[in-house]
This record gives C-alpha cells, sequence and structure tokens, in this order.
C-alpha cells in the first residue's frame, strides 16, 4: 500500500511532467518544488504537506471574501441539485436572470445590459468587437471608426483584441504580426515619469499627449480602454487623483466610447465597489471578471449603456445580431456564487469595514520605504505594489536575470507567505476578509524576505 508520502511524491512529479503553467519559463522552473495546493479556509492556503500559507495575493486577484466561505459554498451546494450547466443560446436560466440584475443594480448608473462570459480577456475582447460593431452598424454609428485608443504598460487579457490593446512589450510583443494596430498613448507611472516630470507639478502632461491625439483622430477612433485608477500587470501602476475623470471628460467630448475594464480593480479592491466610482465616472462600456465570482469559478461579464445594446437591435435579415458567444456563457453555477459574492458584501458591509484594513496596511508599508531596495510603494486600496531597485537613488533596476522578484517570494515562501511578483514589482493583494493579525504578518514575511534578499 502506497504512503501518503509517495503519493505526494508522485504528484510532484507528475506536476512537471504534465501541466504546462501560464507565465512560466519551463528550463528554470522545472528544478524548483512544486508547491500544491490541497484545501484552503479563510486567507490560508495548505498544501498536501499540510504547510499553511498566507494567500497574499487572493489566488490571483480573485478571493475577495476568504476560501471557503459558508454562504459561497451553500450557493454552489444548492445550485447542484438543481442544474449545473444550461446555454443562453435560446434559452435563460434563473442564476443568469439574478446574477445580470444584481451586477446592472451595483455597478455605475446607466450600464444596463449584461453580456456573459468567462475570463477577464474575452469580457475586453467583448467590449471591444461592440464598440466596433456598433460603429458598423447602428443608425448613430459611424463606419469610419475603426480604431482604438489604449496606453503604455497596459494590460487587458491574453486573447488577440485584447492583447492588440496591451501595452506591455514582455507580454505582447511575440504576437506583434497577429495583431491590430492601436493608438497608444502615455500612462501616469510617476515613478518613472517619461518626462521626467513630477506630480502635481507636471500637470499631467501624459493626459495632454491623450488630448492631441483625440483632437487628431477622434473621427476614426470607436473607444478607448482604460484600466481605471492602477494598471495591475504593470506594477500596480496609480494614476493620479483626477486623471481617471479627466479622461472620461475627454472621450465624452470628442463622441469616443470609454471601456473601463475593471477585471483587476473591481469587487473591492480598490476600496469602493468599483475604481469608476473614486472619481464618479460612468464608462460607455465595463469590463468584469477576476472577484466577480468571490474566487469561485471562472465567469466575466461585459456591461453596456442602452444607447449601445439598441445599436443591435433589428429585424433578421438585417444581420445586426451580435455574432460573439461562449459555450459556458451565463454558467448557473458561477451565476449563482456571484449572486451570493454580491450579496456578502451587503449583508457583511464588507466596503464599509475594509476601509479600517486599508489605513493599517498603509501604516505597515511606511517601513519598506526604509529599505535600501526599495525604490516606490504604491497602494490603492488593497492592491499594492513594492518596487526593487538596484540603485534607489539613479532608480536602476536590477538586471533582469538575477530574477530578484522572484527569489523574493522564494523567500517569503518558506515563511509561509505565496505572493507573486510582477517582474521585480513584489505584489500584495489579499482578499478583502483577511484580519489585522493577518495584515501583520504579510507585512512582516515580505519586509523580511525583501531584506534577506536584498540586502
Amino acid at each position: 500500500m502506497e504512503t501518503i508520502e509517495n503519493l505526494n511524491r508522485q504528484l510532484e512529479k507528475d506536476a512537471k511532467k504534465y501541466i504546462w503553467p501560464p507565465f512560466t519559463q519551463m528550463q528554470e522552473s522545472a528544478y524548483e518544488q512544486p508547491l500544491i495546493i490541497k484545501r484552503g479556509f479563510g486567507s490560508i492556503l495548505e498544501d498536501i504537506y499540510g504547510n499553511q500559507y498566507i494567500d497574499g495575493v487572493s489566488s490571483l486577484w480573485t478571493n475577495v471574501h476568504g476560501h471557503r466561505k459558508k454562504k459561497l459554498d451553500l450557493a454552489i451546494k444548492k445550485q447542484l441539485e438543481m442544474v449545473a450547466h444550461s446555454t443562453l443560446l435560446g434559452l435563460y436560466n434563473i442564476p443568469a436572470i439574478k446574477c445580470a440584475k444584481k451586477l446592472v443594480e451595483i455597478t455605475p448608473e446607466g450600464l444596463t445590459r449584461v453580456f456573459f462570459s468567462d475570463n477577464g480577456s474575452t469580457a475586453v475582447e467583448i467590449a471591444l468587437k461592440i464598440a466596433f460593431q456598433y460603429h458598423q452598424q447602428a443608425d448613430e454609428g459611424n463606419p469610419d471608426k475603426t480604431k482604438f485608443i489604449s496606453f503604455a504598460n497596459a494590460y487587458h487579457g491574453d486573447t488577440i483584441g485584447s492583447v492588440s490593446v496591451g501595452g506591455i512589450d514582455l507580454f505582447h510583443a511575440a504576437y506583434k504580426h497577429l495583431l491590430f494596430e492601436s493608438l497608444k498613448v502615455p500612462s501616469p507611472y510617476c515613478f518613472r515619469c517619461i518626462f521626467e516630470k513630477s506630480y502635481p507639478s507636471c500637470s499631467l502632461e501624459c493626459l495632454g499627449r491623450l488630448e492631441e491625439l483625440m483632437k487628431a483622430r477622434s473621427h476614426q477612433v470607436a473607444a478607448l480602454v482604460i484600466e481605471p485608477m492602477v494598471q495591475g500587470a504593470a506594477g500596480i501602476l496609480v494614476q493620479p487623483p483626477g486623471y481617471l475623470k479627466r479622461v472620461r471628460e475627454l472621450c465624452t467630448r470628442h463622441n469616443i466610447f470609454m471601456i473601463a475594464d475593471e477585471v483587476a480593480v473591481g469587487f473591492g479592491k480598490t476600496g469602493k465597489m468599483f475604481a469608476c466610482q473614486h472619481e464618479d465616472v460612468i464608462p460607455d462600456i465595463m469590463a468584469l471578471a477576476k472577484g466577480i465570482s468571490g474566487g469561485y469559478l471562472p465567469l466575466a461579464a461585459t456591461l453596456v449603456t442602452e444607447e449601445i445594446y439598441k445599436g443591435f437591435l433589428g429585424k433578421h435579415e438585417e444581420f445586426k445580431t451580435f455574432f460573439h458567444g461562449h459555450t459556458y456563457t451565463g454558467n448557473p453555477l458561477a451565476c449563482a456564487v456571484s449572486t451570493a459574492s454580491q450579496e456578502i458584501f451587503e449583508e457583511e458591509q464588507v466596503l464599509d469595514k475594509i476601509h479600517v484594513k486599508i489605513d493599517y496596511f498603509r501604516k505597515n508599508l511606511e517601513s519598506f520605504k526604509a529599505l535600501n531596495h526599495v525604490g516606490d510603494v504604491r497602494q490603492a486600496g488593497f492592491m499594492v505594489g513594492i518596487e526593487l531597485v538596484e540603485d534607489k537613488n539613479s532608480k536602476k533596476p536590477f538586471p533582469v536575470k538575477k530574477r530578484i522578484g522572484h527569489q523574493v517570494i522564494m523567500e517569503a515562501r518558506k515563511r509561509a507567505l505565496i505572493i507573486r511578483p510582477l517582474g521585480d514589482v513584489i505584489v500584495l493583494m489579499p482578499p478583502l476578509s483577511i484580519s489585522i493579525d493577518e495584515i501583520d504578518r504579510l507585512c512582516q514575511i515580505t519586509y523580511e524576505s525583501i531584506r534577506a534578499v536584498t540586502e
């Protein structure tokens, strides 16, 4: 009879032999011990050997209420007793209807229609296709509007359309011959300002470049796509106050749809339910995913205004249909747990209570600024980016081959914390349900790990 230890060793071998992990260079990872998760509870993940770790990135920015949340578990179990899946092609299902209604109720006013998919990339892809097709066929559309404006350092997903509006060469350059051209403008990266200026004396010069582009080419532009408040995958780049609102004003002035990609920032992670709400911005199209189901099941949604929706209405022979769909669109299990997650926000007053944690988080992060190789600490609510540099005065980065960010997260793993870097930016984004004591441990371990690796 095989022992538990032998079974675990076999799992580790099989993991390396059969799985191709995302965003991983396999040659180097082949020498690392696989960390295999067996269970989770609250802010904790447990591996196959019983070792417990703080989930410092909420299972890739999705798990907002913690693992094994009773209400979410029960929502899935209850729906399983009814039906696990039923298509939305020609049919409806009860959880999808309830979920769509709830999303319209909690998102910025004016977004009235919900198109379901199953991940953030497709939510953005759908937004791009809707904006384009609207202008090709709606009475109020303009067929000349075929272009999209996007930002340097942007990340909107991994499908061809979403990569086309991305702005991170590390992720996107390999596919350049497959992509359509988008109009790129600078984004705010205050720590490494390309204009060598400082906020607020800069007068948002990066925004001025956007305004110039819109003046010159608005007649060609269907939509602008932006990550509101924070560019996540770029390294938690936080936009200056007022930036998002002025982008909205420019879009309105130049008759350009504003697509808000709230995949990473939505569902409480910036301190409000949606990042747009910090500056009372109402987008024309909004993409949601990640935290939408509380980190339980794949689900995404693209919300649009009634005006845009009406641009797709017509007689059958006019072929104004939005020709897009997914097999698991509006999956009942995912929609049921999503609705339960939104109810938790209300019943437990999550958004009212997290501000104490956000302030506590901020105070803990102050000590990081004294470390010799911490160049910048950026925070928007529960989203934190700690940028490591070789030289603090010149902001010189570490050589890529040193993999300093990777070394830090592996050091943290030894100390019972799971985090993930973006290059040499250490990202912290725990579940909103994390306790004050766990925030202390999260920050202490991260601090010690950075110091151990860099000093």
